[in-house]
């Protein structure tokens, strides 16, 4: 391979590990605030303990978290300079205010607030600390707004104009706010949600199995459960209005998700099958007659463009069709699973956890990491699709490489593999430890006794 698709995929492994942890804490964060919420509420009675614990325990987990999204967020900004300095060279005055904005509003407030919210239980009122924890969750969502912006922005740019070959603002609100934006925002939230809901759920329900639950993990079981099942059927509505707007701004991309080779009217839905890109056809394909029209369109006669009107600008078809379908089915698994365990618990009344049946739980644990797959395959599926573009319909990727000789790529590719895959295995087995090992919050970390630290 030269030095072009080796540095793709660089950055494609660079931003697939970072992504998983941002996935993770945008909602989690959220989930900390509930359980700070419900501990105040329930003060003075034997709940709030329970409320504590499952505090106590995921605000472990959550720095963790942090900490891995950071240091690989840092290591993923250095590729603009190494890899893509082409990149910032033509579209810097746009995306380094953007990447500006999120360090100085998000990245600060998180900071700010973060030593307070893990260390400050026993020396901050329960007040002030439960603002922290709110500041930090704030702090996240605002981290992932500045970013989805630029992303947005490179999948649909607007509020811009292009002198001597550079990018310049002219309406930074468009720009912002810019076409694709909300819904990328809105799925990103609801995709958090579901990634960090599971994980509770997957988490709790092992130590259930271990043993090793408290009762803050019951708690914590009772309160991911219905989120999951609330969050899934929103994530499936925005996930047609998203559908709707890539329709219209990045038709090729559309294309490509359903293997719709030539433009045709009352296009079929192509469930599965084996995409041809040399021949121009999906192989095997088992299809429903006019259902993409109809899906896509709201009009099961609607025409749908083909990829033969983007000869030349169209994305590879094959990773952006399965990427699709795996994010979909697991999708649909999430809304399955979702719903038997709610309706599981809201037959018995939300009692005990403990009681659900072995299966439920053991398909629970399946489902921990469940939202980290969906997302990577939806994260493939919009960047793999915006290509042969960095910027939608004016600036190529091949455009920004720089001009690295292939072996150095490749060799710098191995080495971030082979630590990326020995940290996630760790981060795995922490978690795994920690869930084993649950210890319960002493006595001295109330807010009531200090301690020294």
């Amino acid at each position: 391979m030269d030095a072009f698709m080796l540095s793709r995929l660089q950055f494609a492994a660079n931003i697939s590990f970072h992504i998983l942890f941002p996935t993770i804490t945008i909602a989690l964060c959220w989930f900390l605030v509930f359980f700070r919420l419900r501990h105040g509420a329930t003060r003075g009675t034997p709940a709030a303990a329970g409320w504590e614990q499952a505090y106590y325990f995921w605000t472990k987990v959550f720095a963790l978290t942090f900490a891995m999204g950071v240091v690989s967020g840092i290591t993923m900004s250095f590729q603009f300079g190494t890899n893509w300095p082409g990149f910032m060279r033509h579209a810097g005055n746009i995306a380094g205010p953007l990447l500006g904005y999120e360090v100085l509003t998000a990245f600060f407030l998180e900071a700010t607030f973060l030593g307070i919210m893990l260390f400050g239980r026993s020396r901050v009122s329960e007040r002030m600390h439960l603002v922290a924890t709110l500041m930090v969750a704030f702090g996240t969502t605002l981290s992932a707004f500045w970013i989805l912006s630029l992303n947005s922005w490179m999948q649909t740019p607007a509020g811009y104009e292009i002198i001597d070959g550079q990018f310049h603002a002219v309406d930074w609100l468009a720009i912002v706010f810019n076409p694709s934006f909300p819904y990328r925002l809105g799925h990103k939230l609801l995709a958090s949600a579901l990634t960090a809901g599971f994980l509770i759920a997957g988490v709790s329900a092992w130590q259930l199995i271990k043993g090793t639950a408290t009762e803050g993990t019951r708690k914590a079981l009772r309160t991911a459960i219905p989120a999951v099942a609330i969050a899934i059927p929103l994530q499936i509505f925005m996930g047609d209005l998203h559908g709707l707007n890539t329709l219209e701004h990045q038709p090729a991309k559309i294309a490509a998700i359903e293997g719709i080779w030539h433009t045709e009217k009352g296009a079929p839905l192509t469930l599965f099958g084996w995409p041809n890109e040399k021949e121009g056809r999906t192989d095997f394909a088992l299809q429903i007659p006019k259902a993409a029209s109809l899906i896509l369109a709201h009009d099961a006669e609607a025409e749908l463009k083909g990829l033969n009107e983007f000869p030349d600008a169209h994305p590879p078809v094959a990773p952006v069709f399965w990427g699709f379908r795996v994010m979909v089915g697991l999708g649909l698994l999430m809304l399955a699973v979702a719903w038997v365990a709610a309706f599981v618990l809201y037959r018995r009344r939300l009692r005990d956890p403990a009681t659900l049946p072995r299966p439920l739980l053991l398909t629970l644990v399946g489902m921990t990491f469940s939202g980290w797959v969906a997302t990577l395959a939806g994260w493939y599926v919009t960047e793999i699709g915006r290509q042969p573009y960095l910027v939608y319909g004016l600036f190529r990727t091949a455009d920004a490489v720089a001009p690295h000789a292939p072996a150095m790529v490749a060799g710098t590719l191995a080495a971030y593999l082979s630590v990326y895959v020995l940290l996630l295995a760790a981060y795995v087995g922490v978690i795994k430890y920690m869930a084993e090992h649950s210890a319960m919050p002493t006595a001295a970390a109330s807010p009531a006794a200090p301690q020294a630290l």
